[in-house]
């Protein structure tokens, strides 16, 4: 919790007040039993109307200063809660953008919805509660103990007994509830994890009937973060009845031995009641801090998981280099003995992979599934460092260069289509915001996504979230078109005409060679149709390559290729014809 405090720091001051607010209101709770006991002893026991009506309205001007001083109070907590929560949750999405996606795998992506959703909130809930309540227990408690010392010291003593017991309670329940709300927090992540996956992959699922397997694998997670949640609400739900036990144990001797006085004549019946309110405030005041302190217990682990994200330094770094000494004459991509495992995998994706690649060159990367294509697309642009081996980047290695420079040169057209909510001239911006019109245009056209985008509407036709509202071949059309509009050096097709149908893909095609003069163009592909024309083309198998070559050379001298080409080329060839 600490590590988040500096988040607090501009709101200081709310946090000075928020608590001074509340220890005002406490001090005129303090002293309304004081005010009963002199209405009891000299109004009510004497019959004296003028003293009786005396404190009734200073009771009453001590309620009523109390509540004002008690809505600051929470005013100033809540805007300070709400304002480091605003301050943490802006860092951490920061925090979490400068991780690679070798670092997002680690951290896996359900953990991090949870960082940024239930336990920032639980954070903010944490410091809310301590902001108005922390400081203003104790000093109830003490003062309370205090006040009755002025009393009476004998029976004071009673009080002491019960507050050190009471602390020794709280103690020990908190330093064995914060493991078992961390276990409850992770059985957490795996749930978030579960209810992701079925959601992304909704439609594979029910295509293979595994609805009951799922329902099936989701309870048996949610059965044991039910179980982890009840063995820490166990827990805790120890303060409340144990807190009740112990004070009511001391009202009741409390109220004897006061009595006892009374009869003696040492204690007056009002000074009974007054010690009887305090104990009651000291119940009433303990009750909220075992509730505190469960609460703080989950805001201490919130704010330790947060923490760990925070912490977790980005395994990737850029150099300072924006291209201002660039090397020229030397391939503009070169690979030299490059390979890439992911994370604790046994096996490479990539193996020993070497080549050059100048500008404006186009090459096709072709293979089957899981052969190292969209590997390639990571190394690329650099979302993964090479294992091993050097990627360099006009003739130095990629390391060097900074994060702005390398995006500002490459481009990548995912296999997945992403299109984000809003019209489809905000999903075009996105690679150039200083596009103009009849850029756009060019671009739909070019990607042949321009019919379909006149027919929706034009460019302000709205996009829904995902792209729920265009079908899998407009949205990759709509991708594509944004990579043209933005102008780069290079630009990465990674399988993002699959969805498209042959004759349509031959029109991109055709376009896309007067696309962007100078302009490196990386396709990679699983059919022969999408690559055949490229300037050189290198054909993957099980992560190494294999081949390398034009169509018509791999076609001769490469098993692999010719295989692809003759599963899937038929049906090229026949269009082609058409």
């Amino acid at each position: 919790m600490k590590k988040l405090l500096r988040y607090l720091k501009k709101y200081i001051l709310q946090c000075i007040l928020a608590p001074l607010f509340k220890m005002l209101e406490a001090s005129f709770e303090l002293i309304v039993p004081l005010v009963i006991a002199a209405l009891i002893d000299d109004g009510i026991g004497s019959g004296n109307t003028g003293i009786i009506m005396q404190k009734v309205v200073v009771l009453f001007v001590l309620a009523f200063v109390g509540m004002v001083a008690a809505i600051t109070a929470q005013y100033f907590a809540a805007k300070a809660a709400i304002g480091f929560a605003t301050n943490v949750r802006s860092a951490l999405f920061s925090h979490m953008m400068s991780l690679s996606a070798a670092d997002a795998d680690k951290l896996t992506t359900s953990t991090m919805i949870n960082r940024m959703t239930t336990d920032i909130n639980q954070a903010q809930t944490g410091v809310n509660m301590f902001l108005r309540l922390f400081l203003r227990s104790p000093f109830v408690v003490f003062g309370a103990m205090i006040m009755a010392f002025t009393i009476d010291v004998k029976e004071a003593l009673i009080f002491l007994a019960v507050i050190i017991v009471l602390f020794l309670v709280v103690a020990v329940i908190t330093a064995a509830n914060i493991p078992a709300l961390k276990i409850a927090q992770g059985k957490l992540d795996n749930i978030t994890r579960v209810v992701r996956e079925n959601l992304m992959g909704v439609r594979t699922l029910r295509a293979f009937r595994l609805e009951k397997k799922e329902i099936e694998d989701f309870d048996s997670v949610n059965k044991n973060y039910v179980i982890a949640g009840k063995h820490a609400g166990a827990i805790s739900a120890l303060l409340n009845p144990v807190t009740y036990l112990i004070i009511n144990l001391a009202i009741a001797v409390l109220i004897y031995t006061g009595g006892l006085q009374v009869r003696t004549g040492t204690l007056s019946t009002g000074q009974v009641i007054a010690l009887y309110n305090y104990m009651s405030q000291i119940l009433v005041e303990l009750v909220k801090l075992s509730n505190l302190v469960v609460t703080l217990n989950k805001g201490v682990t919130a704010a330790g998981r947060i923490s760990d994200v925070l912490q977790t330094s980005p395994s990737m770094v850029y150099g300072k280099s924006n291209g201002d000494d660039v090397i020229k004459g030397v391939p503009q991509i070169e690979f030299e003995n490059v390979s890439l495992t992911y994370g604790d995998a046994k096996e490479a994706a990539l193996m020993n992979v070497s080549l050059q690649i100048y500008a404006g060159q186009t090459i096709g990367i072709i293979g089957g599934t899981g052969s190292g294509k969209s590997s390639m697309v990571n190394l690329f642009t650099r979302q993964y460092d090479a294992t091993s081996g050097s990627v360099r980047f006009y003739g130095k290695d990629i390391k060097d260069y900074s994060k702005e420079y390398i995006n500002s040169k490459v481009c990548a057209v995912l296999q997945k289509a992403v299109l984000i909510k809003g019209t489809i001239e905000d999903n075009l911006r996105m690679g150039n915001k200083n596009c103009t019109n009849e850029e756009m245009i060019t671009a739909l056209k070019a990607a042949q996504a321009y019919d379909f985008v006149c027919e929706k509407g034009g460019l302000s036709a709205a996009v829904e979230q995902d792209g729920r509202n265009f079908s899998g071949g407009q949205r990759q059309r709509l991708s594509i078109a944004r990579a043209i509009v933005a102008h780069h050096d290079i630009v990465l097709f990674d399988d993002s005409t699959s969805a498209l149908d042959y004759v349509t893909e031959r029109a991109f095609r055709q376009a896309l060679e007067n696309v962007g003069e100078g302009v490196t163009k990386i396709i990679i592909s699983q059919r022969t149709s999408s690559i055949m024309n490229a300037d050189m083309i290198l054909v993957f198998e099980d992560g190494e390559m294999v081949g390398v070559g034009t169509h018509e050379e791999l076609l001769n001298n490469c098993e692999v290729y010719k295989e692809i080409h003759n599963s899937a080329g038929r049906q090229y060839e026949e269009v082609q014809t058409v």
